[in-house]
């Protein structure tokens, strides 16, 4: 057995496991525009607030759902709200396929983000239940390194695909992969985690007491611009960034965006390793994210300087070292009782998603916006990455401010 949770070992690698697959697919189909950017701008004539708006629908529709999910989350059972909104991804995948013009595929894209959004707030859910928080620390950054084995999949597997069977078959094999993510959820899952039926902290209705927390207060506008930032970028704007900035061929960003998520892949593989023992030596979530967020700013500060001589090792850094803000998500659902992990976890995805949707969007109009001004590319994509830097430095200036007044978390007082 797991300590303390009456889960056998092999019970919780096939729990495990069966998350993990659904959340793989969830973090190919978020990343998949960066790759098919060019496809889109040269076969549908989307320019950048275009591609910024597709590219963002799938986190709009996820943020929407962040809300009731929570509560359905808490209430019903994480694999009972999975497979009923992994039914409404695969819908979305065939309608996207099926979709001509922007207005039609920007609203199948907000499908599957709603489908997809309790990829990862399910299993997360269900960690917070079943296992110690050392334990939900390290299986938190192994779901992360699982959406990192996703985006890998978005790069060069898809390019290579592409040939074979266009964007469109793409979708529709998506649309499968989704339906056998499903029937392993209802294989492997478990009907309920814990009861939450009964107690105080179940009849709590509204989500007031969780957004006047000091550890949501103290880590949400992080969420908002860094974490946020890190998977607009990812997901979206490395690619264009490759190619328009750098000059580079839809192939060469494939490769540049395969590696920047195996560097992150190969960070959240390390994460899961040394969060137990940075629990162990009473090192917090909060105290690690005040010493190496400064790291990664410096680094985009520097990326947007160079401009076009600013490449894919440098993204790759940029990233890496901004993946020490994942660790604020288990840091908020370890801030509250289980009975309220459903909704302290969406609540703070629905910050962190709302701020990839209008980072994604807002990034595309500032680059359009600065053109129009008569900016070269170049200088367009420093003036609109120059605005979201100085957008991440006063959202870490606002943590370090409030970040005393969070809780402890893992045994610890969160302190400089």
């Amino acid at each position: 057995m797991l300590s303390g949770s009456g889960v056998t070992r092999s019970r919780a690698v096939a729990i495990v496991a069966a998350f993990a697959f659904t959340y793989f697919l969830s973090a190919l189909l978020r990343a998949v525009t960066a790759t098919l950017a060019p496809v889109f701008g040269s076969e549908l004539g989307l320019d950048s607030a275009d591609l910024g708006l597709l590219a963002g629908a799938y986190f709009l529709g996820f943020a929407a759902m962040q809300l009731p999910l929570g509560h359905a989350l808490d209430r019903v059972g994480p694999r009972r709200v999975l497979l009923a909104l992994l039914g409404v991804a695969v819908a979305g995948c065939v309608a996207f396929a099926l979709s001509h013009g922007l207005a039609a595929l920007v609203v199948a894209r907000g499908l599957i983000g709603v489908g997809v959004s309790a990829c990862l707030m399910a299993p997360l859910t269900s960690f917070r239940h079943l296992f110690g928080p050392s334990t939900q620390l390290r299986l938190n950054s192994w779901m992360l390194m699982t959406g990192s084995l996703g985006m890998l999949a978005s790069t060069l597997p898809v390019q290579a695909l592409l040939p074979v069977l266009g964007w469109r078959g793409l979708f529709v094999a998506l649309g499968a992969l989704l339906l056998a993510g499903m029937a392993l959820t209802y294989s492997h899952v478990p009907r309920r985690t814990v009861d939450v039926g009964t107690g105080p902290s179940a009849d709590v209705g509204s989500y007031r007491l969780i957004v006047r927390h000091p550890a949501f207060v103290a880590l949400a506008p992080l969420g908002f611009f860094c974490y946020g930032g890190l998977i607009a970028i990812q997901a979206l704007w490395a690619g264009p960034w490759l190619t328009q900035v750098q000059g580079r061929s839809a192939a060469q960003a494939a490769q540049g965006l395969f590696a920047i998520n195996l560097s992150m892949l190969v960070a959240f593989l390390a994460w899961g390793v040394m969060m137990p023992r940075f629990a162990r030596a009473g090192v917090a979530a909060g105290r690690l994210i005040v010493w190496a967020t400064p790291a990664s700013l410096v680094v985009l500060l520097v990326i947007v300087q160079r401009g076009a001589e600013a490449g894919t090792a440098h993204w790759a850094t940029w990233c890496v070292l901004s993946t020490v803000v994942s660790l604020s998500q288990p840091a908020v659902a370890q801030a509250f009782p289980a009975a309220l992990a459903g909704r302290a976890l969406s609540a703070f995805n629905l910050v962190l998603f709302v701020g990839v949707f209008c980072l994604q969007w807002g990034i595309g109009l500032l680059i359009d916006g600065a053109a129009r001004a008569g900016h070269g590319t170049v200088a367009a994509y420093q003036w609109a990455f120059g605005a979201f830097a100085a957008c991440c430095i006063v959202a870490y200036a606002w943590f370090l401010l409030r970040q005393r007044r969070m809780p402890i978390i893992g045994g610890e007082a969160v302190r400089r």
